[in-house]
């Protein structure tokens, strides 16, 4: 008899329809399916029908399912670490103060920074883990998480210090990115050109502790220049580290079209990116990450290219922008509703957004498909099709999510 340590998969999920995402197009959907894994590793995915054995014989772990599986959710832009929150600035807003007005009076992101610099390390874990631990259960397995609130070495240190203990605590995967570069702090007021200078001298700092997947930049008015923002892609580059840029926000920079120069992995938010911009992103494979979030908290009505990006190819991500000010959003599902409701994507360009499109936009290829070869991150869902998830306003979906074939949720 089989002591089950010499089967030859760890884990085998069947019964539920998988949308596998393998292919260009549609949902690469099978029915009555079975998907295996080893060692953390997709295994085998196909009908129930055409295993080579029965599961029990297979796999040490027979689980039967129903509803339909997709590849883990992956949130390519957020920057839920932080301390406090702007709920008043929302409030604010609605009384007709704009985001810029409100940012150079004081709040915006310099509001969020004194909060950060007056928490301890275990204050703004104990702050950051509910709200990611509300994308976990909402079905991420990947989330990147920026730091750009602390905006001096110790401080940007504690925010991505905070990043990577928020994936140990959850056992999901986090992807740090270095956003020091997002305001001008109280300190440099009038310098901005020197607060550069300290920005590049704090990377390989940080980098050297294995602190920073990639770099990035808020490439605008009230952040910084192209010039200044070329200055911090030219320090990343020195390290070998991939860039990528909210770019054309509020205005039009060219912030697309120097992430594209850099060969940088993607261009976000981008509703003011020009038909150059679109042409210089697809010719260097740059993803285009759209934030409904902060355009509908914004009651932005400038919609990105988006026809500009089909037509040229630029996949498109879709992603929270998890923030206190403009985009507290704690559901990348929800994100793939307010995308379908205002930008007009299909559910399943949505669902490709929060996958496929979402981790190259991290640079990952071994995720966002449910393939052999992929890591064993899946999501069990209670819906009826994939395009519920796009459908229903809230809601709990989720029925459970793995993360290299471990549940954490």
């Amino acid at each position: 008899m089989s002591n089950g340590h010499d089967k030859q998969w760890d884990g085998i999920v069947i019964g539920a329809s998988l949308a596998t995402l393998d292919g260009d197009s549609g949902y690469g959907d099978i029915a009555d399916g079975a998907l295996a894994w080893r060692d953390g590793v997709i295994t085998h995915v196909g009908p129930r029908d055409a295993l080579p054995g029965t599961p029990e014989s297979l796999a040490r772990e027979v689980i039967e399912a129903t509803g339909w599986i997709t590849p883990g959710l992956v949130d390519c832009h957020t920057h839920l670490v932080f301390a406090g929150d702007r709920a008043r600035e929302f409030e604010m807003r609605l009384q007709g103060e704009s985001y810029e007005a409100i940012a150079r009076a004081g709040g915006g992101i310099l509001s969020t920074v004194r909060a950060v610099r007056a928490a301890s390390e275990v204050e703004l874990l104990a702050q950051s883990l509910p709200r990611a631990r509300a994308l976990a259960t909402d079905g991420a397995t990947t989330v990147e998480i920026k730091s750009g609130y602390g905006l001096d070495l110790a401080n940007e240190r504690k925010m991505l210090r905070v990043a990577r203990q928020v994936g140990e605590a959850l056992g999901i995967e986090v992807r740090t990115t270095y956003l020091a570069a997002h305001a001008l702090p109280p300190e440099f007021e009038g310098r901005a050109d020197d607060y550069i200078d300290a920005v590049i001298e704090w990377l390989p700092q940080l980098h050297a502790e294995g602190l920073v997947d990639a770099v990035d930049a808020f490439c605008e008015g009230i952040g910084f220049s192209p010039a200044q923002t070329r200055r911090v892609f030219d320090a990343a580059r020195a390290l070998d580290l991939p860039v990528k840029l909210h770019a054309d926000q509020l205005s039009d920079l060219g912030g697309a079209a120097l992430v594209a120069e850099y060969a940088g992995l993607s261009a976000d938010h981008v509703e003011h990116t020009s038909s150059d911009g679109v042409r210089a992103m697809a010719g260097r494979g740059a993803v285009a990450v759209l934030l409904p979030g902060a355009f509908h908290v914004l009651r932005e009505t400038k919609l990105p290219p988006l026809d500009a990006f089909r037509g040229q190819g630029v996949p498109m991500a879709v992603a929270t922008d998890c923030n206190p000010g403009t985009s507290p959003l704690l559901s990348l599902r929800q994100a793939m509703q307010l995308a379908c409701t205002h930008f007009r994507l299909t559910p399943e360009e949505a669902l490709r957004g929060t996958t496929v499109h979402a981790a190259r936009a991290l640079g990952l290829q071994d995720r966002g498909a449910l393939r052999v070869g992929m890591r064993a991150d899946f999501v069990q869902w209670r819906v009826g099709h994939p395009s519920e998830l796009c459908y229903w306003l809230g809601g709990d979906l989720c029925d459970s999510v793995r993360v290299a074939g471990t549940r954490v949720a």
